[in-house]
């Protein structure tokens, strides 16, 4: 299975197989929007991101001809800003009861047309067939424009469109193997982040916020007079442990409002369920930048991880280094293609 994630700076794939109980990372690959195209592979338009379908299926060929994939099953990941998720309560009914209340509570909790969107939906809490079990369901909502967008990108690429999914519930699957804890879970990509609360592997909460990596690198840029190419360069190297106090007094004027937010989503969880989030736990490419993990540990006073995506698969050992490396940005194409094996 492949699983495909289309990020707004570039796009990842992975080729997983699945041979008895074990899985194997087949092959991966990534191509950088900028290194193909004169113009973004998202672009910006009237307040929304647009897929600019033919320079991501351009892109899509390329990873394929180049690491010489022929799998041809494609999962592909919706971000958070092409999606609305909401959490609504359900009285106790049967499994197949479900999809009808879904359909006719929807329209209640989201800001779209029903008949303008695709809905996907996992149960969160309680047990359907049980009468005395409420149902707590957790709602996904993808704009149908985004879904024709997809099947043309598979079908340009010459994929078979096997399914979509929202990037919260691919990087849920990748990287929480611990069931007993509550983790809060923090995706820092280029353009936004998106912040996940699983309890006990059951993702509970999904919030997103503006906060992004291209923000730190544009900072730098303006403080300290680089180019966009020097400060993303320096960012990457030093980050929060530069001596140039220029620069992490710059990081951490962007990152400590980050931080409110964490405490806020942190005490709203506490008082709606009575539970403490134990564990903080950091993806996205910006996941590894120098300090950030220590910065987080010390402010939160909680135990804060990069867990790595491709621990449970079997790759040759000669590879190690390059994927704990390359792991924080490879979580959602490694959750899209477990989530197609698993079915």
């Amino acid at each position: 299975m492949l699983g495909i994630d289309v990020g707004t700076s570039s796009i990842k794939i992975v080729e997983i197989s699945r041979w008895g109980g074990g899985k194997t990372l087949e092959n991966y690959g990534e191509v950088e929007s900028a290194a193909l195209y004169k113009e973004p592979v998202k672009t910006f338009e009237r307040g929304s991101y647009l897929l600019s379908d033919f320079f991501v299926s351009r892109a899509v060929k390329a990873i394929l001809e180049e690491a010489k994939i022929e799998t041809k099953a494609a999962i592909f990941s919706v971000p958070d800003f092409s999606t609305f998720c909401t959490s609504i309560e359900l009285p106790p009914m049967t499994e197949k009861e479900i999809q009808q209340a879904v359909y006719y509570t929807a329209p209640q909790h989201i800001p779209l047309s029903i008949t303008e969107t695709t809905l996907d939906w996992r149960v969160i809490n309680g047990t359907p067939g049980d009468k005395n079990s409420s149902l707590k369901i957790f709602l996904i909502a993808i704009p149908n424009q985004v879904v024709q967008g997809y099947q043309k990108i598979a079908q340009s690429a010459g994929l078979e469109l096997y399914a979509l999914e929202a990037e919260t519930l691919a990087i849920t699957r990748a990287l929480v193997k611990e069931k007993k804890k509550i983790i809060c879970l923090m995706d820092i990509g280029v353009q936004s982040t998106t912040v996940n609360v699983i309890d006990k592997g059951l993702l509970k909460k999904s919030y997103s916020f503006s906060f992004a990596s291209s923000q730190l690198t544009y900072a730098i840029s303006s403080a300290l007079g680089l180019s966009y190419g020097e400060s993303e360069e320096l960012k990457n190297k030093q980050g929060l442990i530069s001596l140039n106090t220029d620069l992490t007094e710059t990081l951490y004027l962007l990152i400590d409002p980050l931080l409110l937010q964490i405490r806020k989503i942190s005490g709203d969880f506490y008082q709606e369920e009575g539970k403490d989030i134990e564990e903080i736990y950091l993806t996205g490419g910006t996941a590894n930048l120098p300090g950030l993990k220590e910065y987080f540990q010390e402010t939160l006073k909680k135990n804060v991880e990069i867990p790595n995506c491709f621990s449970d698969l079997l790759y040759p050992p000669i590879l190690e280094e390059k994927i704990k490396k390359i792991g924080p940005r490879f979580s959602v194409a490694v959750g899209l293609s477990l989530g197609g094996l698993e079915v």
